[in-house]
């Protein structure tokens, strides 16, 4: 599975702005643009990918990706002439992943509600133009979506991402629509449609829906939710169409999704 991200994303949420912000430092955001390259299906990038990803000229690709060896974010498998991931990135991702603690408290309760529906229930936070889960738990049932922590789905097209969209502040909610209108404007009309639709559903109801949007034989519903930290999130329930029907999204797992985002915040809170 190829990045999600390309140069044209990197310029848009940095590069840009680099000459104007005297706290921006080229050559370590450079180096975390390496990192972002790789993905779960991609476990090793040679220099030439990485430059082309990134739009960072070879030689200096080399030069940084040499000092993310050292420092044990990357590791060098000379057989190949390749990069992976090392242990430091690990770390990092373990650190940030246990210091959210809403995932530990919604854990019981999001299980409970898997059971319920058969199907998937995820917390997800967003990176760049895409959400990205931090905790999944699935039922019991044979059939169900097998997407776990770090699994990557796209803004505009899921009940996730637009549930993240609705509650967010305007001035970020108008930026983030403003990335996606860049990254495809050919597909704009249709995508605002299918946001404004979940935003004016989140207004109303709480939740939002995604009915086979963006994969024809998955539905979900999803609600906004703000930890004690005051970071913005969503919470997800998502499985196969033909057990998440349309009817039972809106008049049974909907209103149950946000029965249990707000008794978590009400307990995180505490």
């Amino acid at each position: 599975m190829a990045s999600d991200y390309t140069n044209n994303d990197v310029q848009r949420f940095g590069k840009s702005d680099e000459a104007k912000d005297r706290q921006f430092v080229t050559a370590l955001a450079r180096g975390l643009e390496l990192l972002r390259c790789f993905s779960p299906g991609e476990r090793h990038l040679g220099v030439a990918e990485l430059s082309r990803r990134t739009g960072i000229p070879k030689p200096s690709v080399s030069r940084l990706a040499g000092t993310l060896v050292k420092l044990g974010y990357l590791h060098f498998l000379p057989s190949l002439g390749k990069y992976s991931l090392g242990s430091g990135v690990l770390s990092l991702g373990y650190a940030m992943l246990s210091n959210i603690s809403v995932r530990q408290i919604a854990r019981p309760m999001m299980q409970e509600l898997a059971e319920y529906s058969q199907a998937s229930v995820s917390i997800g936070i967003c990176d760049r133009l895409s959400m990205v889960y931090i905790e999944s738990v699935r039922s019991n049932a044979p059939i169900g979506i097998r997407r776990g922590v770090g699994s990557r789905l796209p803004l505009a097209l899921t009940a996730i991402g637009r549930a993240y969209l609705a509650g967010l502040p305007k001035t970020e909610q108008d930026f983030l629509m403003h990335q996606l209108f860049l990254r495809d404007e050919q597909n704009w009309p249709r995508l605002r449609t299918g946001i404004e639709q979940g935003l004016r559903d989140c207004a109303e109801r709480g939740f939002c829906l995604s009915v086979g949007e963006w994969e024809r034989d998955v539905s979900a519903v999803a609600a906004p939710f703000t930890d004690g930290e005051g970071r913005p999130m969503a919470f997800s329930c998502g499985g196969a169409a033909f057990l998440l029907t349309r009817d039972r999204l809106e008049y049974d797992i909907g209103p149950r999704l946000v029965s249990l985002v707000r008794h978590i915040s009400g307990i995180s809170r505490v």
